[in-house]
Protein backbone atom coordinates (compact mmCIF):
# COMPACT_ATOMS: atom_id res chain seq x y z
CA UNK A 1 0.00 0.00 0.00
CA UNK A 2 2.70 2.40 1.01
CA UNK A 3 4.99 1.28 -2.38
CA UNK A 4 1.74 1.49 -4.55
CA UNK A 5 0.70 5.32 -3.08
CA UNK A 6 4.43 6.53 -2.61
CA UNK A 7 5.73 4.74 -6.20
CA UNK A 8 3.01 7.57 -8.26
CA UNK A 9 2.54 10.37 -5.98
CA UNK A 10 5.61 11.26 -3.68
CA UNK A 11 8.26 10.88 -5.91
CA UNK A 12 6.32 12.32 -9.34
CA UNK A 13 7.12 16.03 -7.71
CA UNK A 14 10.75 15.32 -8.30
CA UNK A 15 10.13 13.44 -11.75
CA UNK A 16 8.05 16.62 -13.15
CA UNK A 17 10.54 18.88 -13.30
CA UNK A 18 11.95 17.25 -15.84
CA UNK A 19 9.79 14.23 -16.98
CA UNK A 20 11.50 13.18 -20.72
CA UNK A 21 15.19 13.54 -19.13
CA UNK A 22 14.80 11.89 -16.42
CA UNK A 23 16.93 8.61 -15.62
CA UNK A 24 14.72 5.98 -17.35
CA UNK A 25 16.64 3.06 -14.69
CA UNK A 26 15.13 5.14 -11.84
CA UNK A 27 11.45 3.41 -12.01
CA UNK A 28 13.00 -0.09 -11.34
CA UNK A 29 14.54 1.02 -7.94
CA UNK A 30 12.96 0.08 -5.28
CA UNK A 31 11.57 3.12 -3.02
CA UNK A 32 13.16 4.01 0.76
CA UNK A 33 11.87 6.28 2.89
CA UNK A 34 13.81 7.10 6.17
CA UNK A 35 12.17 9.46 8.93
CA UNK A 36 11.21 10.10 12.38
CA UNK A 37 7.69 8.56 12.72
CA UNK A 38 5.33 6.83 10.54
CA UNK A 39 1.45 6.51 10.12
CA UNK A 40 -0.78 4.82 7.65
CA UNK A 41 -4.71 4.88 7.97
CA UNK A 42 -5.84 2.24 5.90
CA UNK A 43 -9.42 3.68 6.25
CA UNK A 44 -8.77 6.71 4.69
CA UNK A 45 -5.98 6.17 2.67
CA UNK A 46 -3.75 7.89 3.96
CA UNK A 47 0.01 7.55 5.07
CA UNK A 48 2.03 10.20 6.82
CA UNK A 49 5.46 10.52 7.13
CA UNK A 50 6.94 13.07 9.38
CA UNK A 51 10.72 14.43 11.22
CA UNK A 52 13.18 14.51 8.92
CA UNK A 53 11.57 12.41 6.06
CA UNK A 54 13.82 11.26 3.12
CA UNK A 55 12.28 9.64 0.26
CA UNK A 56 14.67 8.30 -2.44
CA UNK A 57 14.24 5.84 -5.48
CA UNK A 58 17.67 5.32 -7.80
CA UNK A 59 18.68 9.12 -7.81
CA UNK A 60 15.37 10.56 -7.01
CA UNK A 61 14.89 12.16 -3.64
CA UNK A 62 12.46 14.48 -1.72
CA UNK A 63 13.65 15.91 1.82
CA UNK A 64 10.73 17.45 3.82
CA UNK A 65 9.75 18.00 7.52
CA UNK A 66 6.53 15.95 6.74
CA UNK A 67 4.92 14.44 3.56
CA UNK A 68 1.02 13.32 3.52
CA UNK A 69 0.02 10.69 0.58
CA UNK A 70 -3.18 10.03 0.00
CA UNK A 71 -5.38 8.40 -2.47
CA UNK A 72 -9.02 8.98 -3.23
CA UNK A 73 -12.12 6.66 -4.03
CA UNK A 74 -11.24 6.80 -7.74
CA UNK A 75 -7.86 6.12 -7.21
CA UNK A 76 -6.55 9.37 -7.55
CA UNK A 77 -3.44 10.30 -5.86
CA UNK A 78 -2.05 13.33 -3.71
CA UNK A 79 1.03 14.37 -2.38
CA UNK A 80 1.68 17.43 0.68
CA UNK A 81 5.39 17.88 1.68
CA UNK A 82 6.44 20.77 3.67
CA UNK A 83 9.63 21.82 5.33
CA UNK A 84 12.18 24.97 5.58
CA UNK A 85 12.41 23.86 2.85
CA UNK A 86 11.45 20.62 0.94
CA UNK A 87 13.98 19.76 -1.12
CA UNK A 88 14.03 17.24 -4.55
CA UNK A 89 16.09 16.40 -7.14
CA UNK A 90 17.09 13.95 -9.64
CA UNK A 91 19.93 12.66 -12.28
CA UNK A 92 19.10 13.45 -15.66
CA UNK A 93 19.36 10.89 -18.97
CA UNK A 94 21.75 13.09 -20.87
CA UNK A 95 24.71 14.10 -17.57
CA UNK A 96 23.37 16.76 -15.48
CA UNK A 97 20.59 17.10 -12.47
CA UNK A 98 17.72 18.89 -11.25
CA UNK A 99 17.35 20.06 -7.70
CA UNK A 100 14.66 22.22 -6.49
CA UNK A 101 12.82 24.05 -3.42
CA UNK A 102 10.06 25.31 -2.01
CA UNK A 103 8.58 25.70 1.68
CA UNK A 104 5.21 23.54 0.11
CA UNK A 105 5.04 21.17 -2.50
CA UNK A 106 1.94 19.06 -3.72
CA UNK A 107 1.20 17.01 -6.54
CA UNK A 108 -2.19 15.17 -7.79
CA UNK A 109 -1.77 12.52 -10.19
CA UNK A 110 -5.64 13.29 -11.58
CA UNK A 111 -4.30 16.48 -13.24
CA UNK A 112 -0.66 15.98 -13.38
CA UNK A 113 -0.18 19.28 -11.52
CA UNK A 114 2.89 19.63 -9.17
CA UNK A 115 2.94 23.15 -7.16
CA UNK A 116 5.67 24.40 -5.25
CA UNK A 117 4.57 27.35 -2.87
CA UNK A 118 6.68 29.66 -0.71
CA UNK A 119 10.54 30.32 -2.42
CA UNK A 120 9.91 27.62 -5.00
CA UNK A 121 13.33 26.70 -7.35
CA UNK A 122 14.31 24.96 -9.88
CA UNK A 123 17.39 24.53 -11.61
CA UNK A 124 18.63 22.09 -14.58
CA UNK A 125 21.85 22.72 -15.36
CA UNK A 126 22.90 26.63 -15.85
CA UNK A 127 18.94 27.01 -16.33
CA UNK A 128 16.86 28.10 -13.12
CA UNK A 129 13.11 29.47 -12.28
CA UNK A 130 13.00 31.52 -9.10
CA UNK A 131 9.83 32.98 -7.65
CA UNK A 132 6.97 32.66 -4.79
CA UNK A 133 5.55 29.88 -7.10
CA UNK A 134 6.22 26.96 -9.22
CA UNK A 135 3.58 25.72 -10.99
CA UNK A 136 4.27 22.81 -13.37
CA UNK A 137 1.76 20.64 -15.80
CA UNK A 138 3.02 17.59 -16.31
CA UNK A 139 0.96 16.89 -19.18
CA UNK A 140 1.30 19.97 -21.03
CA UNK A 141 4.61 20.55 -19.96
CA UNK A 142 3.67 24.33 -18.99
CA UNK A 143 5.89 25.47 -16.25
CA UNK A 144 4.45 28.71 -14.37
CA UNK A 145 6.15 30.39 -12.80
CA UNK A 146 4.55 33.95 -10.22
CA UNK A 147 6.05 36.29 -8.15
CA UNK A 148 4.86 37.45 -5.02
CA UNK A 149 2.53 39.75 -6.00
CA UNK A 150 0.70 37.48 -8.18
CA UNK A 151 0.32 34.86 -5.10
CA UNK A 152 -0.96 37.30 -2.58
CA UNK A 153 -1.49 40.14 -3.78
CA UNK A 154 1.31 41.29 -1.79
CA UNK A 155 4.58 43.25 -3.40
CA UNK A 156 7.44 41.37 -2.45
CA UNK A 157 9.75 38.44 -4.67
CA UNK A 158 9.92 39.17 -8.42
CA UNK A 159 10.22 35.82 -10.90
CA UNK A 160 13.54 35.02 -12.16
CA UNK A 161 14.21 32.97 -14.74
CA UNK A 162 17.87 32.12 -16.38
CA UNK A 163 18.07 30.42 -19.43
CA UNK A 164 21.80 29.42 -20.73
CA UNK A 165 22.68 29.85 -24.66
CA UNK A 166 22.35 26.12 -26.23
CA UNK A 167 25.77 24.90 -26.90
CA UNK A 168 26.47 23.63 -30.58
Amino acid sequence: MIRKILKTAALSAVVAAAPSYALESDRSKPIEIEADQGTLDQKNQTTTFSGNVVIKQGTMYIRAGSVTVSKDANGNQFMKAGGSPVKFGQQLEKGGKVDGQANNVEYASDTGVVRLVGNAKVTRGGDKAEGESIVYNTRTEVYTVSGSKAVSGKSGKRVTVVIQPTKK
